[in-house]
């Protein structure tokens, strides 16, 4: 496999007409290598990085690295986050002539629409979010998806969760997405819904070991380079978190509102709330907290236990002025179907969890057509 030596001397001589070429301004922390596939990330000024220019050297700079012994794929993204140290050539103003900085938009407005020409057929976008993992964020990401469809609607999902994608093992999902022209994927499809994941370019028992910006360019790159088509709702499962990776999502795309997942218990709570005040923070709409593990019904006796407490996740909503969505049951049967790639929405919909998820879809869809 190449070193980072070897991609950099690859990069060198690469360089804008003035200024520092590649190789001077990426370090190895912009550099990933997986397997056979090989990701560089290039700080670049945010003035430059969608210039002809810089898109060219981009195309040039992956057809370098792709020639390399060992490399299956290479993969280049431009990122305008850079260390003040790196000297990018483009357009500055001088200090006495900076333009005035744009009123700061107050906390719970409406953000303004994002242009992202992939998306352009998209109506509507949905994060399911969560402050802390293990909660079952994907799960409902994926169920909330396919209970959506199956009231008709035209569904994607973005997994945007980089350094755990559950997505291919939910829908059942493996391969590569095939390109449709230049740097365009082709989301695979299951169950009438289509799937986009980092999971079906990276091994699966590879870790991610990637910094803030390279996810943040990997998710830009997933939104941008895929052809969604028209769909009705493009379902994001959201990293967990309130980090880089959160605030790019909740920044740079178009979304329409938020469903955030906790179990009752206290300690997801405090984190779910935090999850809450981000995106209020950044403008996005909170369509509601669902309980997720809210009960569990015994087999034998019938009864209701309640393994991670009970009624935390509707106390929170009503204390936030939030909508309650619903109660998940913990039920092993959602387990099993997800662990074989059949979701319960769709292989058991009389299942006590897929009629919740229909019911959360439900509520979502209102939520939608109000905001239409």
């Amino acid at each position: 496999m190449p070193t980072p030596g070897d991609i950099l001397a690859a990069l060198r001589g690469l360089a804008p007409a003035a200024g520092r070429d590649l190789a001077g301004l990426v370090t190895t922390a912009d550099i990933a290598v997986d397997g056979g596939r090989v990701f560089v990330t290039i700080p670049v000024g945010a003035a430059v990085a969608e210039t002809e220019t810089w898109e060219l050297l981009r195309r040039t700079a992956e057809q370098r690295l792709a020639a390399l012994p060992g490399v299956s794929k290479a993969l280049v993204t431009l990122t305008a986050e850079r260390s003040p140290s790196v000297d990018v050539p483009g357009p500055k103003a001088p200090p006495a002539a900076l333009p005035p900085q744009p009123p700061r938009r107050p906390t719970g407005e409406p953000k303004p629409p994002k242009s992202i020409p992939a998306l352009a057929g998209v109506r509507s976008v949905v994060a399911v979010a969560s402050g802390k993992g293990g909660v079952g964020k994907s799960t409902t990401a994926c169920n909330l998806a396919l209970a959506l469809a199956a009231r008709g609607l035209a569904v994607g999902v973005l997994d945007a969760d980089i350094y755990g994608p559950s997505m291919p093992k939910l829908f059942g999902l493996k391969g590569q997405p095939r390109i449709a022209s230049g740097r365009t994927l082709i989301p695979l499809e299951a169950y009438g819904c289509k799937v986009m994941s980092i999971g079906f370019v990276v091994e699966a028992d590879n870790a991610m070991i990637w910094r803030g910006p390279m996810v943040s360019s990997a998710i830009t790159q997933m939104l941008r380079d895929v052809a969604w088509g028209a769909l009705d709702v493009l379902v994001v499962d959201m990293p967990p978190g309130t980090g880089d990776a959160q605030l790019t999502l909740a920044q740079q795309t178009p979304l329409s509102g938020a469903v955030v997942v906790s179990t009752p218990q206290d300690l997801s709570l405090i984190d779910a709330r935090r999850g809450i005040a981000m995106f209020r923070n950044v403008g996005v709409p909170v369509f509601g907290i669902v309980e997720n593990m809210s009960y569990f019904v015994c087999d034998d006796c019938g009864k209701r236990h309640h393994i991670f407490a009970h009624g935390g996740a509707r106390s929170e909503a009503e204390r936030l002025g939030v909508p309650f969505l619903g109660e998940v049951p913990l039920d092993p049967l959602v387990r099993e179907r997800s662990d074989a790639g059949l979701p319960i929405v769709v292989t058991a919909p009389d299942a006590a969890a897929a009629k919740a998820y229909a019911a959360i879809a439900a509520a979502v869809a209102a939520a939608l057509i109000a905001r239409s």
